[in-house]
């Protein structure tokens, strides 16, 4: 049998909404760098490859649904 120890901690509701919309923030900001690197190297392969823009759809189409998947697999 184990000896369990309960705590009790006092905390700063304020405190602990700031530091939440802190990191809320701080991950939207992560989630936007990422996404724009990502459509400048998507940029950067259709100017490289010099695809039409019906490849340039077909391109951002594929990236939507990579960015989608991506998206649910987090939920």
């Amino acid at each position: 049998m184990r000896n369990i120890q309960t705590r009790n901690f006092k905390a700063d509701v304020d405190a602990l909404n700031a530091l939440l919309s802190k990191a809320k923030t701080e991950q939207r900001s992560d989630d936007a760098l990422s996404v724009s690197i990502r459509l400048a190297a998507v940029a950067i392969h259709a100017r490289k490859n010099e695809m039409s823009a019906v490849e340039i759809i077909e391109l951002l189409d594929k990236e939507a649904e990579r960015f989608e998947n991506q998206a649910q697999e987090m939920h």
